[in-house]
């Protein structure tokens, strides 16, 4: 099968089942059919190869905001589905409790990740050690810090006392893996904080709409996070489903479709509102193919007119 014909069963099967029509278009259920993985990528420098899609914790979700039951057959489903990156935020709500009661069996295979918003070696401390306590473990993969926005954030985590001492200390210890860091604010930031530090990831808002903002991440900030073998996860891939509204895309097999196509790209985390919802957004991903220049420009003037919506977390600064 060539190319061009692989891409076209990507974006006819991702359609079907963004549209809850699989039966219709003539393919057999997920329940039906032997389960495929997902595409995998090695994350920048870390040696560490992920599937292109791993499950948030943040969001109108279960993990965050949902009852306990129903967050914990999220996760379970996750890893029915062969999700093994699990991302998650120290002020996520009960997020890492949830996923605490349920990864610690399956700790070996996973590739786990939480954040600290604290900005001073002690305060990030006792954010990790509460983080760690939550998710039942005694080690992150990741550790990041997380939606630095203005440079003088920077400045107070490269200070004498700055969150960036606890990070060393917590590698030095075997407690953390690896350190990022994280923004949906301003990219030009994120690029400053590559700049200061190696950190080994970064997650960052990457989606068609984005592409239009004054300032977007992906021109700004993948050239230097590929120039420094920086692993870049993205986030807001849907927009929080904004990006599919009257105006906008089909569905997820395009918003997908798109980031995943970006060069310099690894992985994503897109949270799920319910099992269902997850299983779609698996299957769109276990079907995709990258995206021409030609198709990844169509997918942008279709957002063009919507794209100030969709660029909401922006003004999280």
């Amino acid at each position: 099968m060539d190319r061009k014909t692989t891409r076209r069963a990507f974006l006819s099967a991702s359609a079907a089942i963004a549209g809850g029509v699989l039966s219709a278009a003539g393919l057999p259920t997920s329940s039906e059919r032997p389960a495929t993985a997902m595409p995998e990528r090695e994350l920048g420098n870390t040696g560490i190869r992920l599937p292109v899609f791993g499950l948030g914790g943040a969001g109108q979700t279960p993990l965050s905001r949902g009852p306990e039951a129903a967050a914990l057959t999220l996760v379970e489903r996750a890893l029915e589905l062969g999700i093994r990156y699990f991302d998650t935020a120290a002020d996520y709500g009960p997020s890492e409790a949830y996923l605490g009661k349920v990864l610690p069996a399956h700790r070996d295979r996973i590739f786990l990740a939480s954040k600290t918003a604290q900005r001073d070696r002690d305060s990030a401390w006792r954010e990790l050690e509460r983080s760690l306590q939550r998710l039942n473990t005694d080690r992150l993969d990741l550790w990041q810090m997380h939606h630095v926005a203005h440079g003088s954030e920077l400045d107070a985590l490269f200070g004498p006392d700055g969150a960036i001492r606890a990070v060393e200390e917590a590698k030095a210890q075997g407690v953390v893996r690896f350190a990022g860091i994280t923004g949906h604010y301003e990219p030009d930031v994120i690029v400053a904080g590559l700049e200061r530090y190696p950190f080994d990831t970064t997650l960052i808002p990457l989606n068609a709409g984005d592409r239009h903002h004054p300032r977007p991440f992906a021109p700004t900030v993948l050239p230097v996070a590929r120039e420094r073998n920086v692993g870049v996860i993205a986030m807001k891939v849907p927009a929080y489903g904004r990006l599919f509204r009257p105006g906008g895309l089909d569905g997820m097999y395009q918003a997908l479709g798109y980031v995943l196509s970006q060069p310099g790209v690894h992985t994503c985390v897109v949270a799920a509102e319910s099992p269902e919802q997850l299983s779609a957004n698996v299957e769109v991903a276990r079907a995709f193919q990258p995206l021409s220049a030609a198709e990844l420009a169509a997918i942008e003037q279709r957002v063009a007119a919507i794209w100030q919506e969709t660029s909401f977390y922006r003004s999280w600064g």
